[in-house]
């Protein structure tokens, strides 16, 4: 498996409960049979027209391609998405690529987006003792409907 970047430690067990309880909402893409890219998302239980994008990872190998856009389609593409109207996703402050793929895909869809803080730093300081944790900024896409996404895409 290639290197897919700097992305909070979570173990193996956690990626394979995300690819077997959500499997219709997240994405793995391989390129030569090697593991180039990821996104964990999932319908958010309280708000069945929100689809949460929890990672999005692109090994070095894959990045420029446009391949995390191209994922983020392929999962709101999904009849699992035929009635999301809204994506949610949290970045930190310092994570401009991400920041700048989720601005991007507000632009495409042609909606707006919200930023909010949802959770301190200050509220990650019990679980890591190593570094601080930055923020989690919540970006809210939306809203936009299914032709969208189809013009967009394409």
């Amino acid at each position: 498996m290639h290197e897919l970047g700097v992305l909070d430690v979570n173990s193996a067990y956690a990626y394979m409960l995300i690819g077997e309880h959500h499997a219709s909402t997240s994405v793995v893409t391989e390129i030569g049979g090697e593991l180039v890219g990821f996104i964990t998302a999932y319908i958010l239980p309280e708000k069945p027209d929100t689809v949460f994008v929890w990672q999005v990872g692109v090994a070095k190998e894959g990045r420029g391609r446009g391949l995390a856009t191209r994922m983020l389609f392929d999962i709101l593409l999904r009849d699992a998405c035929s009635n999301v109207r809204y994506l949610d996703t949290t970045i930190g402050p310092s994570n401009e690529p991400s920041q700048s793929l989720f601005r991007s895909l507000a632009r495409r869809l042609d909606t707006g987006i919200e930023e909010s803080e949802l959770f301190s730093s200050d509220m990650f300081g019990e679980f890591e003792s190593d570094e601080p944790h930055e923020p989690e900024i919540l970006f809210r896409i939306g809203p936009f409907d299914r032709a969208a996404v189809e013009r967009a895409s394409e």
